[in-house]
């Protein structure tokens, strides 16, 4: 073996291991091992965003938050030649923030509870999503992610990543955090999400919430439109998704509830003041009182402060829960334009011990929430010192600028409309939330294996779980929360629809507060889910009824609405309705003609009975011709017993005693028959009155024939052989009375046979009067009994005149020549009176002709002889009778 020495000047070479860069990877190798068991972080895939800071607590088990604490947020410019700033949030929210607090309440309260998740902790992670779906999404990423930065599915801490989230506020974030949730089943419960679509299990499998369904939100708020009669209503809404679904379904329960939408407004994504001023110009022109505003809140603050710059305070703005009519405004002026506002929330839960807690946070004690100094110096208006620097320069400057707070101030004075600790709302909704997720977590925790609800009745493992395990308990949880009230989710994942109705009411103290004044509960029958209390309400301008919201005022009474062509049902002309025509009150479109028995009110709303009316001895017409009727025939009576007392004297046997007599009985008869047509009809006086004045004006009228017929021969034939003085005598009368009567009664028994008369309801004479009155039966019967009365004066008539000439001194022939006369007369006048009155006139027309024609022949016939017989005695002489004494004067 030949030795190699070392060259000249050379050091002698050390000895080196044979593989020096195997060491080297070895060692390499180790020290990534190390670093993945010791927790030093290995390279993975980042996103190039920034995270955002969260508000977080530890815990063995976690919930995630995303909740809108800011109320918006600045956008930053785009040049694309350097790292855009991230989006910074604006206008922090006192309301909001304590939605925040009422998460932290409800873990804290579970941590210190013995019967939730026992010997469990519970911690959170709360991200600020500042009513923002970029945020939203942003901060989701975050969660999943389980650290800041880090990409969904490529996490590395496990542990870290919360069991379900809380939130979001708006519908347009948390729509697209749940599309990303269901993706892998990741339980999310939102506390005032209402979208419609959210309920599509389809499309957002995992996503719950304990607010109702927005669907029903807009069937309260149309049920208000319907109770406070407004039938033209104004939609403003929000030019999104939301705002379109909703307005299409509002414009859908308004119209089905019988009401019309005068416009609808969308509100721009972008603030544009020149469109808002547009809007706002046409809705303070329009007719409709009631605006229902079915916005988000970001979109309506810019509207709201046009609206109080052109002082737009006359109309009832209908607000859904969206923006839940509260102190979200900036300005006092914004308010005053919302007083006497009407608005549907979410309805009031109890939470025992969060107004203590409200009241017991400071920002010296919650140091790492971060939010706590932003909150006490927006409640208090002034700046909390930093610690590190409360001497510099900047500090100073800030102090001169804004009061500094001292920590001393109490958050009990503050205005209850800015921080109220009595009202929860959504904040209650935040509590429900977080005890559903608990109360799914302890269920979990509680199965026992072989009787769990999965594959072979396994259960899940409390700390190796798969989400949409969690998710099957979320769904099934029914529980009753800390206030008694009852917490469950329908197939859909939503809750029972319950809400408040809120008034907001604003004092000249410029203090203000929204009032509960009603409910509606979807749960109650139809027609009674909605109750409002009116004596609570306060109407803008200090109404107390409510203002009227319609397209056209409505009609006067008795007027029916005419749809104006090519206009909303709503919008209409004015015509009055028809005679014996109502207003039907459920629709005034038309008009409804009453029965027959019946007649319209004054206001032509109702039909009411028709008025009865008849000639009746209770009023003063009925009286009156009663009176006469009686009165003469009284007088008819004493002429006949002055007839009979004097019947032996001159006149009276000159004049045919028996046909005075029977005259005399006739006449009071015809007065006393008039009688019959006074008082209610019956069917027995219907049946006999005309037909007894037929048969007694008869035998007058042929008495007066007879005993006309009787004069004229008795001084008309002058041979004593003649035949003709065989008529004279008793035996004319006895068959000219008889026989002229009996044609009379013959017509009368044929009418009564053929056509009876009977009592009728007339109710066609007079409106609105229903006359009773006896129906004649057949006018033609009528007339030949009239007739035949005519033709028995028209030949009685005829004798008298042709007794013309007879002597001066017995002037018997020309009374009864101008009695008929007068009888005629009467009788002719009659005929066109009687065919011209209606009612109880046309009964009172034919009394007063009986009692005149019949006093015309009582005064006519018999009032001269009463004279002789009663103050001229010296003419009751046989030779003053018959005109003997006025003969023997001429022959001398």
């Amino acid at each position: 073996m030949i030795a190699v020495s070392p060259s000249p000047g050379m050091a002698p070479a050390a000895t080196a291991p044979p593989y020096p860069r195997v060491h080297l990877v070895l060692l390499l190798l180790l020290l990534w091992l190390c670093g993945g068991v010791c927790g030093f972080p290995r390279p993975r895939c980042r996103l190039q965003s920034d995270s955002l800071s969260v508000y977080s607590q530890k815990g063995e088990l976690s919930l995630g938050g995303l909740l809108s604490i800011h109320l918006n947020v600045k956008y930053p410019d785009l040049n694309y030649r350097e790292r855009p700033t991230p989006l910074q949030c604006e206008k922090f929210h006192i309301r909001y923030y304590r939605y925040l607090l009422a998460m932290v309440f409800g873990i804290t309260e579970i941590n210190h509870s013995s019967r939730l998740l026992p010997n469990l902790t519970l911690g959170f992670h709360i991200y600020d999503s500042c009513y923002n779906e970029l945020r939203s999404l942003l901060g989701t990423m975050q969660l999943l992610s389980g650290t800041s930065g880090s990409a969904a599915n490529f996490n590395c801490f496990q542990p870290a990543m919360p069991s379900a989230i809380v939130g979001d506020m708006p519908s347009k974030a948390s729509m697209p955090v749940a599309r990303i949730l269901g993706l892998y089943r990741y339980p999310q419960i939102s506390y005032a999400s209402a979208h419609p679509l959210l309920s599509d299990k389809t499309d957002f499998p995992s996503f719950l919430r304990t607010i109702p369904n927005d669907n029903y939100e807009v069937t309260a708020l149309a049920e208000l439109v319907k109770y406070f009669n407004w039938s033209w209503v104004g939609i403003l809404t929000s030019d999104n998704e939301l705002g379109s679904a909703g307005s299409q379904l509002l414009i859908k329960e308004i119209t089905q509830n019988g009401a019309c939408v005068a416009f609808v407004e969308m509100l721009p994504k972008q603030n544009s003041q020149e469109e808002v001023t547009r809007i706002v110009s046409s809705i303070k022109k329009s007719r409709a009182k009631a605006i229902i505003v079915y916005t988000t809140m970001e979109n309506l603050i810019p509207f709201m402060e046009e609206a109080s710059y052109q002082d737009l305070t006359d109309k009832v703005w209908l607000g859904c829960g969206s923006w839940s009519i509260d102190s979200d405004f900036p300005r006092k002026d914004i308010l005053k334009t919302l007083n006497g506002s009407l608005g549907v929330a979410p309805e009031s839960g109890s939470i025992p011990g969060f107004k203590e807690f409200l009241y017991s946070i400071h920002p010296s004690r919650e140091i790492e929430d971060r939010y706590m100094r932003t909150f006490w110096e927006t409640a208090f208006g002034c700046k909390w010192p930093d610690d590190g620097d409360k001497n510099s320069t900047e500090a100073n400057a800030d102090a001169d600028r804004d009061r500094l707070c001292t920590g001393q101030e109490r958050l009990e004075s503050i205005d209850s409309a800015v921080y109220d600790v009595h009202n929860f709302r959504y904040t209650y909704k935040v509590h429900n939330a977080v005890y559903a997720l608990v109360h799914a977590l302890h269920d979990m925790r509680s199965c026992v294996q072989g009787q769990g609800p999965f594959e072979n009745g396994s259960c899940a493992e409390m700390h190796n779980y798969r989400h949409w395990q969690l998710l099957h308990y979320v769904k099934h949880v029914h529980f009753k929360n800390n206030a008694g009230e009852e917490v469950f989710f329908d197939k859909n994942g939503d809750v029972p629809l319950f809400v408040d109705v809120l008034n907001w009411q604003m004092f000249p103290n410029g203090s203000s507060r929204y009032v509960n004044v009603g409910k509606y509960d979807a749960r109650l029958p139809r027609g009674q889910e909605l109750v409002i209390d009116e004596r609570r309400i306060m109407w803008s301008g200090g109404q107390i009824q409510a203002p009227q919201s319609v397209c056209t005022d409505r009609c006067p009474e008795g007027h029916r609405r005419a749809t104006r062509e090519g206009q909303p049902i709503c919008c209409f002309d004015c015509i009055p309705c028809s005679d014996g025509e109502i207003v039907n009150s459920a629709d005034q479109n038309q008009c409804i003609k009453c029965p027959d028995d019946q007649w319209p009110n004054y206001k032509k709303d109702q039909c009411l009975p028709k008025p009865v009316q008849f000639l009746s001895y209770q009023e003063f017409l009925g009286v009156s011709l009663a009176a006469l009727a009686v009165t003469f025939f009284l007088l008819t009576g004493s002429i006949l017993c002055l007839f009979l007392k004097n019947r032996s004297t001159p006149i009276v046997r000159a004049n045919n005693r028996g046909l005075s007599y029977l005259l005399l009985i006739s006449l009071m008869l015809c007065f006393l028959c008039s009688l019959m047509f006074i008082g209610q009809p019956l069917r027995v006086t219907c049946m006999l009155r005309q037909v007894v004045f037929g048969i007694i004006f008869s035998i007058c009228l042929s008495g007066i024939l007879a005993k006309t017929l009787t004069v004229v021969l008795a001084f008309s034939i002058i041979n004593p052989v003649s035949k003709m003085r065989r008529l004279v005598g008793f035996k004319t009368p006895v068959y000219i009375v008889p026989s002229c009567t009996l044609i009379q009664v013959i017509l009368c028994i044929a009418w009564i046979v053929l056509s009876t008369p009977f009592p009728d309801m007339n109710m066609e004479a007079e409106v609105g009067t229903i006359i009773l009155e006896c129906n004649e039966g057949s006018s033609i019967f009528f007339s030949c009994v009239l007739g035949y009365m005519g033709l028995l004066a028209s030949v009685s008539l005829s004798v008298a005149f042709m007794a013309r000439k007879l002597p001066d001194t017995f002037n018997e022939a020309k009374f009864i020549a101008f009695s008929i006369l007068v009888f005629a007369s009467v009788w002719i006048t009659f005929v066109p009176a009687y065919l011209s009155t209606k009612g109880k006139l046309m009964v009172a027309v034919e009394i007063f002709a009986i009692l005149a024609s019949s006093s015309g022949l009582l005064v006519c016939i018999f009032f001269p002889k009463c004279y002789v017989i009663l103050l001229k005695l010296e003419m009751n002489n046989r030779a003053r009778i018959t005109g003997k004494r006025s003969k023997k004067k001429s022959g001398a």
